[in-house]
């Protein structure tokens, strides 16, 4: 949480709007609730992705009407990266840089250097 916002507050920032990054251990549609959101934005990569998504989403809707759920589709040049390979890959002392932004790579650097 502490990356994204350290990313993407600037951003948002410059875009005029606000960003807060929350996590939780229930249903998105509880922490949803809690936090006053009614738009949950979805990442996809593939056909894969938005199969299951698309189940996600329909299960969220039918719990809590009130809450949508907009898809974004990954770029072409993302659309490879996934966190787990990020994460195996600086797991194993290589360099994430190309996949990161590079606040997120020194952390990453940093976690597993112990």
């Amino acid at each position: 949480a502490a990356m994204l916002q350290e990313t993407c507050a600037p951003l948002a920032k410059a875009a005029g709007c606000d960003l807060t990054c929350v996590t939780f251990g229930d249903l998105v549609i509880s922490a949803a609730r809690r936090e006053g959101a009614t738009l949950l934005i979805r990442g996809l990569r593939d056909g894969t992705d938005l199969d299951y998504e698309m189940q996600i989403a329909g299960m969220n809707e039918t719990m809590a009407p009130e809450v949508h759920t907009v898809f974004l589709p990954a770029s072409v040049a993302v659309r490879p990266i996934t966190a787990t390979l990020v994460r195996q890959i600086a797991a194993m002392g290589g360099d994430v840089s190309a996949f990161v932004p590079p606040s997120v790579a020194a952390s990453l650097k940093t976690k597993f250097a112990s």
